[in-house]
């Protein structure tokens, strides 16, 4: 029998790998199976070839941006009375690191520190921790018996009575009062309203430790008119507080060591002189 050359050998060999008349010799099932594998060969051919083409766009970009970088130090070098813009430290606003960005935003939050700097001077001036006031005469001590209101009208009641109320955990009545009769003194309106608003954060806003005991409707009517306070937006909370003092720690003040103490002591001063 003939043997086939080499050419015709490398003919047949062609001829018969071809996808094409494997699918003509093979059943229809297995034809269309061949053809799905040779659909997915390509299929993840070009899957890999994007996968290539998006490497070699992120590597564009980042050599891009290390180009923008570098024009960027260039830019703050070159220019004294922008310098440090392109060196950003840790009070950088975004990560936008192209010459652009002059991060404006750092001059808006300097300017919303400005006042809230004020905010806080005003709570050191707040509420002073004791009242300045004369030594009471025995005369005067024994008047706060007569009324709630001839206790409230000295400051050497007020630091009497507060001293009582700090032992029942109960000064924040007292403190909030003072604080209500300090603002009704303001007549400046940015003042009038940083004030109530820290009145009513220390003393109003539930989740204060210091929140005093006010019904519903006073609440109400106070976070209506917190968008626009005076210094009367907290009358109704300042009287209401009044009468509980009035009405719940004023008698046990007058009965209380505190009181029988300073009198007793003031006496004794008075007859030795």
């Amino acid at each position: 029998m003939p043997r086939l050359s080499q050419d015709n050998q490398e003919c047949l060999q062609k001829h018969f790998s071809s996808p094409s008349m494997w699918k003509q010799c093979l059943p229809l099932p297995r034809a269309e199976g061949n053809n799905a594998n040779i659909h997915q060969t390509t299929r993840k051919e070009e899957s890999s070839k994007a996968v290539c083409d998006i490497k070699l766009m992120g590597s564009e970009r980042i050599e891009m941006r290390k180009r923008q970088m570098s024009a960027a130090l260039e830019t703050s070098d070159s220019l004294p009375g922008q310098h440090g813009m392109g060196n950003r430290g840790s009070n950088a606003c975004c990560f936008c690191w192209c010459c652009c960005c002059s991060c404006s935003c750092l001059t808006v939050r300097n300017q919303e520190q400005t006042p809230r700097t004020a905010s806080h001077e005003l709570r050191r001036d707040d509420t002073p921790n004791h009242e300045e006031s004369t030594t009471p005469t025995p005369e005067e001590v024994s008047s706060w018996a007569q009324s709630f209101d001839k206790l409230m009208l000295t400051p050497a009641g007020r630091n009497a009575f507060r001293e009582f109320l700090r032992t029942e955990f109960s000064e924040e009545n007292m403190l909030f009062w003072m604080a209500c009769e300090e603002l009704k003194k303001e007549a400046n309106k940015s003042i009038i309203e940083e004030k109530a608003r820290i009145i009513y954060e220390d003393y109003i806003s539930i989740l204060s430790p210091k929140e005093v005991s006010l019904d519903s409707r006073v609440r109400e009517v106070i976070n209506k008119n917190m968008v626009q306070p005076s210094q009367h937006i907290f009358d109704d909370a300042q009287l209401q507080i009044y009468t509980l003092m009035h009405r719940d720690s004023y008698p046990r003040f007058m009965n209380s060591a505190v009181y029988k103490d300073l009198l007793q002591s003031l006496s004794e001063k008075s007859a030795e002189a």
